[in-house]
């Protein structure tokens, strides 16, 4: 096959841009990067072919700087931008930018990211496609009666960031006496990190785990989901752990939750590669919970169960081509995890940049990293303290356990603290061995 790009500019940092390049060296495109100056010497800058400097390390002088990255596209000759995921990579202005300067946005449209990116626009158009709601408010939140709106949703409920993303503005409330401070705190996190305060209610699904489908989707019509992944382990509303398949989906789960997914997307009329996201409750209800328009951090489960490179077929739909995929694509081989290494105390699991002295990541059969750091690279505090992704594969999830274990007994890192002593706390602990858990695991556990 041929290259579907001659030359790529990656418009992010970190092990995501390294993990890009690797797949564009072995399709044969052409890569650049774009750096600040707090990473003038990572690791992504060097391995590109050519990089260019954008600014100071603020993300907003320098990675969200749309101007600067498309230049730096256009002098490099780059006839692509892949943005991995974060910074722009769910920007509609962005995908809008490349669009107009005739670069190929690799990714969906910007109708489709604005779209997803407004969380109650993304509910209410998930809701015309057929694909089961939680219960909660329509429309931005007003403050006039804020009791009797919660009095319908129900309580707990969870007041969330209409244009959220990462947990940032989300609080459980379990009654009125919560509830003023909770949304006055909402809005105002969601202000400063969103643009914009507004909010919406969601009644909390207890017991409920979060399940994501993922989604491919070419030019041409042909929509295909590559199963499940479960995203259950979560800490402050960000992922720690994730599996694929997922323990405690059965296959006539699996069928209603892919086939919505599917058929929500051709409706939509989407394409390139996205993530439809759940919350699934024991008796076997789901409900839509937001979709991400873009490449997930644990992508790299679905890669290990599936064989695909998922960053290839986003480059290949992105030039136009079909998505031929074998028709036993989505069925999965073995069982893969992943976790996230960072440089946090591994008690108070807040961060720690810093220097590293030493680093190596065990190696063998069945075992990927995905990391963007070498020994000597230092750890920011600009940006994601993370240091690597560790991911395991083996033929069943007993065994991908085992091989989890011995690999995070591998990893060697000195000169910073890290987490790898609390992953192998959770990943020990005998409820999650069983694979029974929910999105209040790392909660419980701390009791």
């Amino acid at each position: 096959m041929t290259a579907p790009f001659h030359r790529l500019l990656v418009a992010n940092r970190g092990e995501i841009a390294v993990r890009v390049m690797r797949t564009c060296r072995r399709l044969g495109v052409g890569t650049h990067a774009v750096y600040s100056d707090a990473d003038a010497n990572a690791l992504h800058v060097r391995s590109a072919d050519g990089a260019t400097r954008l600014g100071p390390a603020p993300v907003a002088q320098s990675y969200l700087n749309i101007e600067a990255v498309l230049d730096a596209a256009e002098a490099a000759g780059c006839d692509a931008v892949h943005p991995g995921y974060g910074l722009l990579s769910e920007n509609p202005d962005f995908s809008r930018a490349c669009a107009e300067r005739g670069i190929t946005f690799v990714g969906p449209e910007g109708g489709h990211i604005d779209l997803m990116g407004h969380k109650n626009q993304a509910r209410a158009a998930m809701g015309e496609q057929g694909f089961p709601l939680i219960p909660g408010t329509k429309g931005n939140l007003s403050d006039d009666d804020l009791e009797g709106t919660a009095a319908e949703v129900g309580y707990p409920l969870i007041v969330k960031a209409s244009r959220g993303g990462g947990g940032i503005g989300m609080a459980i409330v379990s009654g009125p006496d919560e509830l003023a401070r909770a949304v006055k705190r909402a809005r105002s996190l969601a202000g400063r990190a969103f643009g914009s305060d507004d909010l919406y209610f969601e009644r909390q699904v207890l017991g409920a785990r979060h399940i994501e489908i993922q989604i491919l989707a070419d030019h041409h019509g042909t929509v295909r989901h590559l199963g499940e992944r479960d995203c259950s382990v979560q800490r402050r509303h960000q992922k720690v752990i994730e599996e694929s398949p997922g323990p405690a989906v059965t296959p006539e789960l699996r069928a209603r939750l892919t086939g919505r997914a599917v058929e929500a997307i051709e409706g939509l009329g989407y394409h390139n590669a996205g993530t439809v996201e759940c919350l699934a409750e024991p008796h076997g209800d789901f409900y839509f919970l937001e979709m991400n328009t873009r490449l997930q951090v644990e992508h790299p489960v679905t890669e290990m169960v599936t064989g695909l490179d998922l960053v290839e077929w986003q480059l290949r739909i992105a030039a136009g081509e079909r998505l031929d995929l074998p028709a036993d694509a989505a069925e999965p081989t073995g069982h893969a995890i992943e976790v996230r290494i960072y440089a946090e105390d591994p008690e108070t699991l807040l961060p720690a940049p810093g220097t590293i002295s030493h680093l190596r990541f065990p190696e063998g059969e069945g075992v990927r990293v995905d990391t963007g750091i070498e020994s000597g690279d230092e750890v920011t505090p600009y940006y994601d303290p993370m240091i690597a992704k560790l991911i395991v594969h083996a033929a069943d999830r007993p065994a991908a356990l085992a091989r989890l274990d011995d690999a995070l007994a591998g990893v060697e890192i000195e000169g910073i603290k890290h987490n790898t002593p609390y992953l192998q706390r959770l990943a020990a602990d005998s409820d999650f061995r069983a694979g029974n858990y929910d999105v209040r695991f790392t909660e419980e556990l701390r009791k």
